[in-house]
C-alpha cells in the first residue's frame, strides 16, 4: 500500500507541474460568486448594465418594400433557393401585421379601461355626496330639536379610554361611577380635487 505523498497527487494539482488545471463546468451559483468577486477587486470601476429591451412595435420594424419584383409563390416555377427568400418575406410581414393587431388592441383596452375608471369614478362621487347630503340633514335636524329635552349642562371632559370605569361628578358635584363613550371630535374633512 502506498503512503500519501508526492506521487499520489494528480499532476494537475501538483504545484510543480506547469499544466493548467482543468477547468470544471460551473455551476450558476458559483458562476454568480466569480461575477460578484470581480466587482469587488476593483471598486472604483464603473459597473456597465445592460440597456432595458424596448417593446417591438412597428415603428421599430423595417418598411415593407415599395417595389417586390420577380413576385413568386413557394411553388411554380421557384427555385430552391427562393423557397426561404419568400418564407422570410412572409415572416416579416406576418410579424408587422400581429404587431399592427396588437397596437390596435391594446389602445382599445386601454380606452375601455379609463372609461371604466371614470364610471367608478363617477358612482363613488354620487355616493359620497348622496352620504354628505344625508349627514348634513341629519345634523340640521339634530340642530332644530335641541338637546332633546334634556337640560342644559356642559359636556364633562374626560380623559380615559371608552369603555373603561371612571368616576365622574355631575353638575352638583356628586360622584357618579360610569363608563367612558367615545365622543365625536369636530375635525377637518378633506375633500380631493381633481
Amino acid at each position: 500500500m502506498s503512503e500519501p505523498g508526492p506521487e499520489s497527487i494528480p499532476t494537475s494539482a501538483d504545484p510543480r507541474s506547469k499544466r493548467p488545471t482543468k477547468r470544471r463546468a460551473m455551476t450558476p451559483h458559483s458562476e454568480v460568486a466569480s461575477e460578484i468577486q470581480t466587482l469587488f477587486k476593483d471598486p472604483s470601476k464603473d459597473i456597465q448594465l445592460p440597456d432595458t429591451l424596448k417593446p417591438r412595435t412597428v415603428a421599430s420594424l423595417s418598411a415593407p418594400p415599395e417595389i417586390v419584383t420577380n413576385v413568386q409563390g413557394s411553388s411554380a416555377g421557384a427555385g430552391s433557393g427562393e423557397f426561404h427568400v419568400y418564407k422570410a418575406s412572409r415572416r416579416r410581414e406576418y410579424e408587422r401585421l400581429r404587431l399592427m393587431q396588437s397596437e390596435v388592441d391594446s389602445e382599445k383596452n386601454n380606452e375601455a379601461w379609463q372609461k371604466e375608471r371614470e364610471e367608478k369614478k363617477r358612482k363613488d362621487d354620487e355616493k359620497t355626496e348622496k352620504n354628505r347630503r344625508r349627514r348634513e340633514k341629519k345634523k340640521n335636524t339634530r340642530g332644530k330639536k335641541g338637546n332633546g329635552g334634556q337640560n342644559d349642562t356642559t359636556p364633562m371632559e374626560v380623559s380615559a379610554a371608552p369603555g373603561s370605569m371612571v368616576n365622574m361628578e355631575d353638575q352638583n358635584g356628586a360622584a357618579v361611577d360610569g363608563q367612558v363613550t367615545q365622543q365625536e371630535v369636530p375635525g377637518v374633512i378633506f375633500h380631493e380635487e381633481d
